[in-house]
């Protein structure tokens, strides 16, 4: 029986990630009441935030109203961030206070960056994990961009990425082709050489869940765009004017990008839920927290300890689906079921016309096709007829335009400086809240970036993970693929 005898059965979902709106619209036909709560008024794609920091898309074309998904689904919208979860009296308690009690309970909040306790990461790094992480990113770019043309000077003006999964490849693939194509075309009195870029990843290769073959492939395509791949290095510290690799050796670093692990958000400790590896919820085979009977996880806060799912937007949609399945099973006196993920592949992009495309059964692909079929399965799964129109119409004159005046980025001047020249960045997910954190899958690194410990997640896209087949995805944590990041975000 239900606390509520003459009221439909009240589900609450807590994240309009991934794994959050699956869940929504497959309860779309049950009757239950249905209210999605999330921090932010909008959710955000993640797997092309990159897009939005090096200018090839504006933030609304990877924005979708949370409002306007929920309603059109039956379902309520609260703009708020859980607090606490009181599992006897079946409520939830948000931040400001306001109380809702619940039949069954859904938590789908994605994670928050992973520093590993690397002494100055969470000081003087960026983020690449929401829509406001990108945002600032790239107003510094373009600040550090209009430095080179002012400051005849300066000798150089240099980015470095941490972590070499989707995220950090696909982001230093970018970065690479602005130094070389777009930087000429719109500061031509500026050497491209000037811009120097950096991919830092412990371990010993790219993409490591991927083959080697593609691992060998992104590094070389990277390569040659001009990034620096260090690969089997070590950080041992960031600075606001450099990172310190193994052997105390300092590399100048104007901009740090960290996209090298996730972590479950210190606020999940207060909701009393059992927790693992990174914080991340512990689930049973059918997605139950362990423990209990009405509570859900999904997404990559969840982890089955005894079968963990890679932290891709694939397996969140499918974990998302599962609960809205065995919540509809429970209301009508039925059993659960176990949750069993459908590996469609992955896939991450380098470049223009240079992506890398593994099925879980068949040959790998690389190069232009490779490189549409991550465009074509990225428009699918954007939210929004206009989303999606907005976004072709931006990438496909980004990459025909591209070195003749197209993809120049245009942002407002930084509130504040560059961390190397004064005050430290704002750390990686603590701009906006629980909703759209992180993604569906992560930014994360293949490898940890040399912090005390070196656990980390499943393997990816998410991390900058690499994105599903079946749906794109952000990176996973740093581990090297054995068990996989943030928030999730759709």
């Amino acid at each position: 029986m239900t606390k509520h005898n003459h009221n439909p059965p009240h589900v609450i979902i807590i994240g309009a990630g991934f794994a959050g709106l699956s869940v929504v619209k497959e309860l779309r036909k049950a009757h239950v009441r249905v209210t999605l709560i999330d921090e932010n008024l909008y959710s955000a794609f993640q797997p092309l935030l990159y897009q939005v920091a090096t200018g090839g898309l504006n933030p609304g074309d990877v924005s979708y109203p949370v409002g306007g998904f929920a309603s059109r689904r039956h379902t309520r919208y609260i703009r708020g961030e859980l607090a606490t979860v009181d599992m006897a009296l079946q409520s939830v308690k948000l931040t400001d206070g306001r109380k809702l009690d619940f039949d069954y309970l859904v938590l789908a909040t994605g994670m928050s960056a992973n520093y590993f306790g690397l002494p100055g990461a969470a000081e003087y790094t960026f983020g690449l994990y929401t829509r406001a992480d990108a945002i600032v990113l790239r107003d510094h770019l373009m600040n550090g961009f209009e430095q080179l043309s002012a400051d005849r000077g300066r000798r150089e003006f240099a980015v470095t990425v941490v972590g070499g999964g989707a995220t950090g490849v696909e982001l230093a693939g970018t970065l690479g082709e602005l130094s070389s194509d777009v930087l000429r075309a719109t500061f031509p009195d500026v050497d491209p050489s000037r811009m120097h870029v950096r991919l830092i990843e412990m371990a010993p290769g790219l993409l490591m869940p991927f083959r080697e073959k593609l691992r060998g492939y992104a590094k070389k395509q990277l390569e040659g765009r001009g990034v620096d791949v260090l690969l089997n290095t070590r950080i041992l510290s960031v600075r606001a004017d450099s990172v310190v690799i193994e052997g105390d050796k300092p590399l100048h670093s104007d901009m740090t990008v960290w996209a090298a692990g996730v972590a479950a958000r210190d606020g999940v400790a207060g909701w009393g839920v059992p927790q693992g590896r990174g914080g991340r919820i512990l689930v049973g085979p059918d997605l139950r927290v362990q423990g209990t009977d009405r509570i859900f996880a999904a997404g990559d806060i969840a982890l089955n300890p005894d079968n963990p799912s890679p932290q891709l937007a694939q397996p969140a949609l499918q974990e998302g689906a599962h609960v809205a399945a065995q919540i509809k099973s429970l209301i009508q006196g039925g059993e659960t079921t176990p949750f069993s993920y459908h590996d469609k592949g992955m896939m991450a992009t380098i470049g223009r016309r240079s992506a890398v495309v593994e099925l879980p059964r068949g040959p790998v692909v690389t190069g232009t096709l490779a490189w549409l079929a991550w465009l074509v399965l990225h428009l699918i799964y954007l939210i929004g007829v206009r989303n999606r129109v907005s976004t072709m119409l931006n990438l496909a004159w980004r990459y025909v335009a591209w070195g003749h005046g197209g993809g120049v980025i245009v942002g407002d001047e930084p509130s504040e400086r560059l961390p190397s020249e004064t005050s430290p960045a704002l750390s990686a997910g603590s701009r906006e809240g629980s909703g759209s954190p992180a993604g569906s899958g992560s930014p994360g690194g293949s490898g940890s970036p040399g912090g005390p410990d070196s656990s980390g997640t499943a393997p990816s896209r998410s991390g900058g993970t690499s994105s599903s087949a079946g749906t794109p995805s952000s990176d996973t944590s740093p581990s090297t693929g054995t068990d996989k990041p943030t928030s999730d975000t759709a």
